[in-house]
């Protein structure tokens, strides 16, 4: 049942902004704890460049016995979700449990201050939108336009304050603790090599496999220079479309909801920014439209993500210098699939991320505000 407040609504720190600051950073931990060894996965399957054999004889022991077992295969769904599991297995083995914790420090500290950083300068633009509405005479609603361009904005600043950390947690997936990079399913699972000899030509020197967040900082910073951990910044920018879109997906459907709930109280059928903002919906409803604003998003925008992974990658660095030579040699010669491979990975990631980061972050919020109060 909604829960409608006043107008305006109190804040526990300095501003609103903060609030929804901290609320970001606290929900993008707790998503990013949750989803790091299937965050892990879509990497290494973005940065691949082999497609994964039909021949079940040369996939691993576990590929092969779910395989010969039909009503087991397609109970786990199919062919996209065994190779997840398979690639969940194969890392474990390798590795265990630290190995599918791999990059999980850059990645926290990544995602904590992107979602953080998105949340404040989201709030401030939108509420810099709102004062200007609420000047101009009755206060009304922000359109779709307003919300996509307040996105836009909050995100483009937040892709280049964080891109570094991107960088990092990119090559340390990529990597693994023993030196080794390892993406490729194989008879001993999913940790074959990143590249094939046919593809790269003479084989590079093996990628340095950063320590840490801070080693992986410095060693870029020693070897390539500032360049170096803004590699890929420009994807990321045109990435700020996926969460742009995103957000005004998510906006709209969350309006539509505290509206329609709104109307049924009050008889009224306008209502301005903050009366809208002031309304608590369930966590099945944030969980169904933030669901559903970023479906809708990353099918749109998710090819950029293979490709900026691509770039960022130190094993493939001399197959991909540009961005623009990435795309070209990637339709070239594995043609448009390519720019999807990963997607159901990031799909069955992205999404229950996505869910628990916005219900993290809408509990936190009201949280704070009820602290405020």
């Amino acid at each position: 049942m909604p829960k409608e407040l006043t107008d305006t609504a109190p804040s526990y720190f300095s501003s609103p902004a903060v609030d929804h600051a901290i609320a970001g950073m606290v929900a993008g931990t707790i998503s990013t704890l949750c989803m790091n060894p299937l965050d892990l996965v879509k990497t290494r399957f973005q940065v691949n460049q082999s497609s994964f054999t039909s021949d079940v004889a040369e996939r691993s022991m576990f590929y092969q016995r779910v395989a010969q077992r039909r009503w087991l295969f397609w109970l786990m769904g199919g062919k996209p979700m065994v190779d997840i599991v398979d690639a969940l297995r194969g890392i474990h083995e390798e590795s265990g449990w630290r190995g599918l914790y791999r990059g999980v420090i850059p990645n926290v500290v990544g995602n904590a201050t992107s979602w953080g950083l998105y949340f404040l300068w989201y709030t401030m633009i939108k509420d810099y939108m709102t004062k200007r509405c609420d000047q101009a005479g009755t206060p009304r609603r922000l359109s779709a336009t307003e919300h996509l361009l307040a996105a836009t904005e909050s995100g483009v600043i937040t892709a280049i304050m964080t891109n570094p950390l991107w960088v990092v947690k990119t090559r340390m997936f990529t990597t693994s603790m023993q030196q080794r990079p390892m993406v490729r399913p194989g008879a001993s699972g999913t940790i074959g090599a990143v590249s094939e000899p046919s593809c790269a030509g003479a084989r590079p020197a093996p990628p340095v496999a950063y320590r840490g967040l801070w080693h992986g900082l410095t060693h870029t910073l020693q070897t390539e220079g500032l360049s170096g951990l803004y590699k890929g910044v420009g994807l990321a920018i045109i990435g700020v479309s996926n969460g742009a879109i995103q957000f005004m997906a998510y906006e709209q459907l969350k309006q539509w909801r505290t509206a329609a709930a709104l109307q049924r109280q009050t008889g009224k059928r306008a209502f301005s920014e903050g009366e809208l903002d002031n309304v608590k919906l369930s966590n099945t409803e944030y969980t169904l439209l933030s669901g559903a604003a970023k479906l809708f998003a990353i099918a749109l925008t998710y090819p950029y993500q293979v490709v900026r992974s691509r770039v960022q990658n130190h094993a493939t660095a001399h197959l991909y210098p540009t961005t623009w030579s990435c795309i070209v040699r990637t339709m070239r010669e594995e043609g448009p699939r390519a720019f999807y491979r990963g997607f159901v990975t990031n799909a069955v990631r992205i999404l229950p991320g996505t869910c628990v980061t916005f219900v993290a972050y809408e509990n936190v919020s009201w949280l704070l505000r009820a602290a405020a109060r």
